[in-house]
């Protein structure tokens, strides 16, 4: 149940003791143990081997901080590759390139034995300017944030290593209250922290990928709650992370070595605390006396009666549950180390190169200064003044002036940035390479000195005379306020001399924080990398040198904000074609599923759900591509039917949102509905193809606004609900239910093929629309595989029916609830229609029962309930059900549309 870690870059007697006596089984590691990939994978394999001779049941767990960009524990430039930021990274745009840089970090970090990446970050920074985790996060959008974290945890997780998001339940909006413990604290209501910064928790926690949970040390000062420490807090952990976001993986505290918890509690008492608010890992990072002190706590907290066997056997068979997903001892022993990194480098590198390259972003280019080789004469003096910065943790500098032996001693904030992993000094060799770059490319023709917080000098005056450009770099200029007032004073000193004619060209680069100069249009040519790294600097030499065209833009809000002007911008919409758009329609369909949580269903989606070749059926399908790439941007899916028309999907690639290509396949579809002879409904959302029933529900309302935004009333809509049993062999049918079917004359039978199918089709069209029509129709077809279960009473009328089918049924490819990603059978029970009665409670379930008992005589390992009608879905609840998905479908009159005509 502890988490520990030590000083130094080879085993200790104290840590071969807490592994061996103590059965320590999880150990974190950080840059102060790790020289390169080749003592990592040794010094990870030496572990284990003392585990395993130890007799541990399961190998350890090895965590390691690996981010990217300043956050990275392992530096190896030979077979490590550096990669960009989180904000770097969602700066690209791109989530495909968040899932491929995530997998090749896990990749590396796994081939020298580690099993557990503490990341991704999920916090949102509601108060971006200010907040010390900088460019760790994604940036200051809940739902932006969501979609990169997810993608980011797909990489982790198809590369074999378990994941931990952090810091629960938020480090995105702290502030320093000068308390006398140092401890940073949420001031915001947990009606606030569910609005925003929860949310990209809430999803993770609903995608289903997320290992483990790291919950911060921070207070909570606020009117709902007051917390001193998150960590060991009951209502946090118990009540909020477990209950409220029904996360069930492993919950991991923060570091208990912290002075403001050893003042306050003493590291025995914080241990029992940490246990019994619900953490099943309690992390003591590096001290042993205080890490004994801890393993004591815990026997007197079992001792004492304060933690119960029962408590340690739940977080037990969490982590054990969590090692058996990401280790084995076969794997543990025999670390593929140099082998393997030596093979990937190459396209690890070049998937690092395109990532940089990317994520380089210019805000703002007023006067056309890029690139320089344009603007800029090679005879003309180019200055650079940078500041002086920590070098970071996973670079070259660092691992120079480690070697050197120099220390340092962070600051409160340093240590929020990164846990002390980067507190040491060098001044202006940070930006040596960058110097020396630009100068090559100059042919040796650079000025280039540092600036301090003693302001702008003589000679800094003396140089900016005698340049023509100057370019400024910033590192979290918001947060070092001398780096804002330097700039702004060069910005006007440079002002006042063009004033006399003179070319003083400026360029500001911001290589931390893009908020530095973000909002100052006196700043007219604006840069940001995300991060200082030697690989950044790269890439920023090549954009201001205009090998490259900067692609990036600010993330969050921000770049939402900046693509406003664009929202009207008209989209060429071309016809779907299968021949030509089947196989980039796949390929949107995986990028869609990297970055969504699985209560969409794109995972198990296919090109082919959307095509039905039903002569009762009109469809017409769009797209919005790439002639050039054959790359599908969006799609949009076209239904009519008897007067009914839909709408059935409608996509975009999450890069290309927020620049009008959903309205352009929307108003394209809307059209196409209304040139077909007599439409009577439109709809959003069909049950056949069942792949999006509705509008899916989420918690902010953003897709259903989006709707609200083109013209749709949305205020009365349909609530459809998917529902699951996940485990058919364990279920079992509710006390008293067959009783109540019997003393109500109840009967059922199962019917298949057409023959004696009238009476159920007239049902059906009699209670519902057109489409679930055609949806009996194809699975009373399907004989060997699906058939109809009425419900009749005693004197033969009927009540209501329902669909049932088996795994091997063609309805999986239109309805992807149906659809296994695990390789599992999972049985069908769809589209239940009952009319309202005082019996249809009670005739739903019996429905519902008999869907169930076909499913398990069929060996199906689950069964899918899809789809129930608004609050219908409670009396399935009683009976084992789950809420998988929900959807509102949406129906509006054609008179609504006239303008489209």
């Amino acid at each position: 149940m502890l988490i520990m870690g030590w000083d130094g870059t080879e085993v200790t007697p104290q840590i071969r003791n807490l592994i061996e006596n103590h059965h320590l089984g999880s150990i974190i590691l950080t840059a102060k143990n790790l020289k390169s990939a080749e003592q990592t994978a040794s010094l990870v394999q030496e572990l284990q081997t003392i585990a395993h001779q130890a007799g541990h049941p399961q190998p350890l767990l090895i965590a390691l901080d690996q981010e990217n960009g300043g956050v990275n524990s392992l530096f190896d430039e030979d077979y490590i590759c550096q990669f960009p930021s989180a904000m770097g990274v969602a700066a690209t745009g791109s989530t495909e390139l968040a899932y491929s840089v995530a997998k090749a970090t896990a990749t590396e970090v796994s081939a020298v034995g580690v099993n557990l990446i503490l990341g991704p970050v999920l916090d949102v920074l509601t108060n971006a300017r200010h907040q010390p985790l900088g460019v760790r996060a994604t940036g200051d959008d809940p739902q932006e944030a969501s979609q990169f974290c997810i993608a980011a945890i797909n990489g982790f997780k198809d590369a074999g290593v378990a994941t931990c998001g952090k810091h629960f339940p938020s480090y995105g909006n702290i502030d320093f209250l000068g308390s006398s413990l140092d401890m940073p604290i949420i001031t915001q209501t947990l009606e606030e922290l569910s609005l925003s910064a929860l949310v990209p928790f809430r999803n993770a926690i609903s995608a289903g990928r997320l290992d483990a949970m790291f919950v911060g040390g921070v207070g909570i000062q606020s009117a709902g709650m007051n917390v001193m420490h998150a960590c060991l807090s009951d209502q946090v952990v118990d009540d909020l992370l477990r209950n409220e976001l029904g996360f069930k993986g492993v919950a991991i505290s923060e570091c208990l070595e912290m002075q403001s918890l050893i003042q306050e509690y003493g590291v025995k008492g914080g241990t029992v605390m940490a246990v019994e608010a619900g953490n099943d890992l309690v992390l003591l990072c590096r001290a042993h006396d205080v890490q004994l002190e801890a393993i004591s706590g815990l026997k007197l907290g079992v001792e004492n009666g304060i933690i119960s066997k029962e408590r340690i056997h739940t977080s037990l068979k969490r982590v054990l549950k969590m090692k058996s997903a990401c280790t084995s001892w076969q794997k543990a022993l025999n670390p593929p180390g140099l082998s393997l990194l030596s093979k990937i480098h190459p396209s690890h590198l070049a998937l690092s190169r395109k990532a940089y390259d990317q994520s380089i972003t210019v805000v703002r280019d007023k006067d056309n200064l890029l690139p320089l080789s344009q603007s800029l004469l090679q005879e003309e003096e180019l200055l650079l003044l940078t500041p002086l910065v920590k070098p970071l943790p996973a670079s070259a500098a660092t691992k120079s002036i480690l070697e050197k032996g120099t220390k340092g001693h962070p600051s409160l904030h340093e240590r929020w940035i990164h846990q002390e992993r980067g507190a040491i000094m060098s001044g202006e060799g940070v930006f040596r390479e960058l110097g020396r770059s630009i100068a090559r490319i100059r042919n040796g023709k650079l000025l280039h000195t540092s600036y301090t917080a003693n302001g702008l000098r003589p000679v800094h005056e003396n140089l900016i005379n005698r340049a023509s450009a100057i370019i400024i770099v910033t590192a979290d200029a918001n947060r070092n306020m001398y780096q804002t007032g330097f700039t702004k004073h060069v910005a006007m000193m440079c002002h006042m001399l063009r004033g006399t004619g003179q070319k003083k060209s400026l360029i500001v680069v911001a290589v931390s924080s893009p908020y530095d100069f973000a909002m100052d249009k006196s700043i007219g040519t604006y840069v940001c990398t995300f991060d200082f790294t030697e690989t950044a600097m790269a890439s920023l030499v090549r954009a201001l040198y205009g090998e490259i065209t900067p692609q990036g833009s600010m993330p969050g809000t921000m770049r939402k904000s900046k693509k406003v002007s664009k929202t009207r911008q008209q989209w060429l919409v071309e016809n779907y074609d299968r021949e030509r758009d089947g196989v980039a329609l796949e390929e949107l369909l995986r990028t869609l599923a990297r970055s969504s949580t699985p209560s969409l269903p794109y995972l198990t989606t296919t090109a082919q759900s959307f095509e039905l070749f039903n002569p009762h059926v009109e469809e017409a399908h769009f797209v919005v591509r790439n002639s050039s790439t054959k790359t599908l941007y969006g799609f949009v899916a076209t239904y009519f039917t008897k007067g009914v028309g839909a709408i059935g999907a409608l996509f975009v690639d999450p890069t290309k949102r927020n620049v009008s290509i959903g309205r352009s396949l929307h108003r394209r579809a809307m059209r196409a509905l209304l040139q077909k002879q007599g439409p009577k409904t439109l709809q959003l959302g069909l049950t056949f193809p069942g792949v999006f029933p509705g509008v899916p529900v989420d918690e902010s309302g953003s897709n259903k606004s989006w709707f609200d935004n083109v013209g749709w009333d949305t205020q009365f809509p349909k609530r459809l609900t998917n529902m699951i049993i996940d485990d058919l062999g364990a279920w079992t049918a509710p006390e008293g239910l067959l009783q109540s079917i019997q003393r109500a004359s109840i009967s059922f039978d199962l019917i298949h093929g057409l023959d004696n199918a009238e009476s159920v089709l007239n049902h059906v069209a009699t209670h519902a629309g057109p489409e679930v029509v055609e949806l009996y129709r194809f699975a009373l077809q399907e004989t060997n595989t699906s058939g109809v279960v009425r419900a009749k009473n005693s004197v033969d009328n009927l009540l209501g029916t329902v669909i049932i089918c088996t795994a091997a049924s063609r309805l999986s490819t239109y309805i992807p609830a149906l659809h296994s990603i695990h390789g599992e059978d999972i049985g069908g029970i769809i589209a239940p229609i009952v009319p309202s009665t005082a019996q249809s409670r009670l005739i739903l379930q019996g429905l519902a029962f008999m869907g169930v008992r076909q499913n398990k005589a069929h060996k199906s390992a689950k069964s899918v309930l899809s789809w129930v009608l608004d609050e219908a879905y409670e009396p399935l609840t009683a009976m084992g059900f789950e809420v998988q998905q929900t959807f509102d479908e949406i129906t509006n009159s054609p008179e609504n549309w006239s303008d489209l005509n």
